[in-house]
């Protein structure tokens, strides 16, 4: 009878898990040699100093010391000693490690499966016994990583193990003695091994290598990294009887996910500071606006009467209005800017009812909106109508009234959840709908449709051709904030800032004061994040000139509604017909774009730039079809910048008039 030698095969197999050990370290320091990668020196984005993902691989386990009881049930006629076996292992993952430094952390928690089957054994009946293990847990595996090679990927770990067991299965079954095959089989025996400890506590050291996936020209960078761990028999004996113990070497991979950060250091060095003065600073300009006039009345939380920033006359005081003397029917509170156009606007009921006296056969419908119901929308309307007919004398059966929820434009749009309370204010109104072209803008109709503009002509102070702009490009990457100190020829300084957005603008005439002309050594002040200043600086003469008494500019406007792009649809007849035959020869054409300050500010900017050049585009086409290659453009975004928004946005109607596309025609000189 021959007898298996057990103990020697188990050696073979453990000699073999040492020479695959040595295989895979050797062949993963040879490939550290050869791949470390060159790191980029400028890359737009550091190096994330948090990873996360995930790691799997294979566990090959190794079975060590002896076993024979498996439970209170069963004790097999033999001792089984060592074995071999292969399981899964799945975990996410966190690391920590900042690019400057060869050490880090880790942190696996997962599944850990040591599952095996023990080198066969023989009973004194010579019947081959057989024994296998299911053995799981749930592993936590803080390690502490270091990179010995600055510029490669090759990094070592090591650390605690603490394993808490999820599954101890066995399978044991007893052949026949093969002398006599024709004997019954015995059952193959399942069932849990007893005395498994609850916890382990062990310890696990490793390698393993970076493989970038993604370049830091990338903010979101990738890495997939394999690693070979081995964790010795010590703190790993899963019974507490007898003496069976595991070794495990893991061969597997990660995959890591981490954002990095702007290079502050990179941007910065790509920032371009340029301040942009006209030659002359024009001290004020005689403008003519054409004004376009809102076709909505706003109304106070809360309450049905029309607001009492609107002008209301008495009905003695209508004989004497007209629309092109407003200044005489001011309203009582003015916010300070933009004085004249909020004077027209607040005047709306007054023009409306003068023009529908004037044009019998026109007809309106006012349409209340209400967030408490349609009814209140239509007393909000019955409130307008009433002010019509008592105070003008027009025929109430030329109004209709209507009641809604919400507007047939509402600024609240569905599945919104943020500035609700400033958008729900400009929903609660009563909106001027009609059909009749003396009353509405040209070519306009529908209930967005603006009514007839009305003509203001008034000394515009610091017009926006007089303003200097300075732009620090890409400093919205590399600061966190920039500001300018002006220094003049006597060493007088000026400061200003701090400033978020890249481009700035500001009247050359408070720059100058009560000078007539100076020259202004600019040094721009970038702030970086870690806190550092770096400074650029630039040169700009101004001068300052009064226009011609003669010389008068001309004003149009385009209005939108909330987060709408889409109104230039409405106006390219205007613009086409009416805007562009009214420049001069030799013009220059200043198209600048606003918004409330409802939204995210660079959303706003970029808004009111996309706007601008849509005008910009339409005005281009028609001076090209009338063969005109005579006019120069000016295109600037201003978003909600509150210090060059051309209303104030503290009532609706002003936020409303904000949101905006301003054409400015200036004669050539």
């Amino acid at each position: 009878m021959t007898i298996k030698n057990n103990i020697t095969g188990s050696r073979t197999a453990w000699s073999g898990s040492k020479l695959t050990l040595k295989t895979i370290v050797l062949s993963t320091i040879i490939f550290t040699g050869i791949q470390a990668p060159v790191q980029a020196q400028e890359a737009p984005f550091t190096k994330p100093s948090w990873w996360f993902g995930a790691a799997a691989g294979a566990n090959f386990n190794f079975y060590n010391g002896s076993i024979h009881k498996l439970n209170s049930q069963l004790t097999p006629p033999v001792t089984f000693h060592e074995g071999n076996g292969v399981g899964l292992f799945a975990a996410p993952l966190i690391e920590y490690r900042r690019p400057e430094s060869r050490w880090g952390l880790m942190l696996q928690t997962g599944y850990d499966s040591r599952r095996g089957e023990f080198d066969q054994q023989t009973t004194a009946c010579d019947c081959p016994a057989d024994l296998s293990t299911k053995l799981s847990y749930i592993t936590i595996e803080p390690s502490l990583r270091f990179a010995p090679f600055k510029k490669s990927g090759f990094y070592l770990m090591g650390g605690p193990r603490l394993a808490f067991n999820v599954k101890k299965e066995f399978t044991y079954e007893q052949g026949v003695n093969p002398a006599y095959p024709d004997q019954e089989k015995n059952p193959i025996v399942k069932g849990d091994l007893s005395d498994v400890k609850e916890r382990l506590l062990s310890m696990q050291v490793g390698a393993g290598y970076d493989i970038p996936l993604a370049s830091q020209n990338n903010r979101t960078q990738v890495i997939l990294s394999p690693f070979v761990t081995y964790q010795p028999y010590f703190g790993q004996s899963p019974r507490s009887i007898e003496t069976m113990t595991v070794n495990t070497l893991r061969v597997g991979a990660a995959l890591k996910f981490g954002r990095g950060k702007p290079n502050a250091t990179i941007a910065a060095n790509d920032v371009t500071f340029s301040v942009n003065s006209p030659t002359n600073i024009a001290t004020d300009r005689r403008v003519r606006e054409t004004f376009p006039l809102r076709n909505y009345v706003f109304f106070n939380q809360g309450s049905t009467a029309i607001p009492n920033r609107y002008v209301l006359l008495e009905k003695n005081q209508v004989k004497d209005f007209k629309e092109d003397q407003l200044e005489v029917f001011t309203p009582k509170t003015l916010s300070g800017r933009s004085d004249r156009e909020m004077t027209v606007y607040y005047n709306v009921l007054n023009i409306l009812g003068d023009r529908l006296g004037k044009n019998p056969s026109a007809t309106i419908t006012l349409v209340g909106s209400s967030e408490n119901g349609p009814q209140e929308g239509k007393v909000m309307a019955e409130a307008v109508k009433s002010y019509l007919v008592n105070t003008f004398g027009i025929n109430a059966s030329r109004i209709a009234i209507e009641g809604r929820n919400k507007p047939k434009l509402p600024s609240e749009q569905p599945g919104g959840t943020k500035e609700l309370e400033l958008l729900r204010e400009g929903d609660r109104r009563v909106s001027i709908e009609s059909n009749a072209p003396a009353l509405l803008m040209e070519f306009q109709s529908g209930p967005e449709a603006a009514l007839k503009p009305v003509e203001i002509t008034a000394t515009q102070e610091a017009p926006l051709d007089s303003y200097v702009t300075f732009t620090a490009a890409g400093s919205d990457k590399a600061y966190t904030s920039w500001s300018m100190e002006l220094t003049d020829d006597k060493g007088v300084v000026q400061k200003y800032g701090p400033y978020m957005q890249e481009t700035v603008s500001l009247p050359g005439k408070s720059i100058l004061a009560t000078r007539p002309k100076g020259t202004y050594l600019v040094t721009m002040l970038g702030t970086k994040e870690d806190g550092t200043i770096e400074k650029k600086e630039a040169t700009v003469n101004m001068v300052l000139w009064t226009p011609a008494k003669d010389e008068e500019g001309q004003r149009y406007s385009v209005l939108y509604e909330f987060n709408d792009s889409k109104a230039i649809t409405t106006y390219e007849k205007y613009l086409t017909e009416i805007v562009t035959p009214k420049i001069p020869k030799g013009g220059n054409v200043i198209i600048h774009g606003y918004t409330d300050i409802i939204g995210e500010d660079t959303n706003n900017r970029n808004l009111s730039l996309a706007r601008a050049n849509d005008v910009k585009r339409i005005i281009e086409n028609s001076l090209a079809k009338a063969g005109r290659n005579d006019v120069t453009f000016e295109v600037k975004r201003f978003g909600e910048d509150k210090s060059l928004a051309p209303f104030n946005n503290i009532y609706p109607e002003e936020r409303f008039y904000n949101r905006t596309v301003i054409i400015d025609i200036i004669p050539g000189k």
